[in-house]
């Protein structure tokens, strides 16, 4: 059996075992995406199946859901269950309304919702963590069985700089409510033309240019967006973040994560372990931007 279909089954049995207890019929489960975390089609709910551990962190995902939507910006709701979280062998198991039919956002509609986010003062119900953008990359970098010995050395040298060269910032002079991933397809657009923000599990208080770093490097380093699309983007948020002195180190630290990301799928997939060799030369400086990275 090979990791994807044992991970696919360790979360099923998770995910029948806590369903009863939220008062939802696991039968007809429907596994749209697996690893750390699980998603699971049911109906008309979708069942989010944590990794181990993370109960906490699942618990604030459904305090920021709720937040949110209470505070006036369309998010991903929590299902009407009896029990919306239920934890097995310490995995949690969340349970959210399903979104009808929907697109990624555009550009400028992203670009709307984080100015819209970033207005708001944060919760005082309950605490968002501190945003920590290197967090889990050493650990990932550390452990990765397929990574030779000289690509994890160098690695962990450019995640050491980076890390330097972020403490030397020092605090920000805004810090801002953020959505911590913020892409097109991390807001998604029903039939009905209202932006939904979805995936919570890194809204914590932060740089609100950690939130435009995604849009902006897709047109500066990779070439992904036309000029067109970054001019709306900017419009609608009001900010161009390639300005900002910390544009450069940001942009770099994200492309850093893509890269772990990536190494993080590679024992499983051929397609992810070509991309850690390829993305790795980028950093390298062996391939000369615009740069072109297969999506994961």
């Amino acid at each position: 059996m090979n990791r994807p279909e044992a991970a696919e089954l360790s979360a099923r049995a998770v995910l029948e075992q806590a369903a009863p207890r939220s008062g939802v019929d696991p039968r007809h489960a429907e596994l749209v995406r697996a690893g750390s975390n699980s998603i699971f089609m049911v109906d008309d709910l979708v069942g989010r199946v944590g990794k181990v551990g993370s109960a906490d962190s699942a618990m604030r995902e459904l305090r920021i859901s709720q937040w949110l939507n209470a505070s006036g910006l369309p998010t991903v709701r929590v299902a009407d269950v009896p029990n919306p979280i239920a934890v097995v062998n310490d995995r949690p198991v969340t349970w959210w309304e399903r979104i009808p039919a929907h697109r990624a956002a555009s550009t400028t509609e992203l670009a709307t919702v984080l100015r819209r986010l970033h207005a708001l003062a944060p919760p005082t119900t309950f605490a968002l963590p501190e945003h920590e953008p290197l967090a889990g990359l050493r650990a990932v970098i550390t452990s990765a069985d397929e990574l030779g010995d000289n690509d994890r050395a160098w690695l962990l040298k450019h995640l050491d700089t980076l890390s330097s060269r972020y403490l030397a910032l020092g605090e920000p002079v805004q810090r801002t409510v953020i959505h911590g991933d913020a892409w097109q397809g991390n807001v998604v657009v029903p039939l009905d033309g209202v932006p939904i923000v979805v995936d919570l599990d890194r809204v914590s208080l932060g740089r609100p240019a950690w939130d435009l770093i995604q849009v902006a490097a897709d047109r500066a380093d990779f070439d992904r967006l036309s000029e067109a699309d970054y001019r709306s983007f900017v419009d609608a948020y009001g900010a161009d973040v390639t300005t900002d002195p910390a544009f450069r180190l940001l942009a770099d630290i994200q492309e850093l994560r893509w890269v772990v990301f990536a190494l993080s799928r590679s024992s499983s997939s051929e397609n992810a372990a070509n991309q850690v060799r390829h993305r790795l030369a980028c950093l390298r400086g062996e391939v000369a931007r615009p740069w072109h990275w297969d999506a994961l």
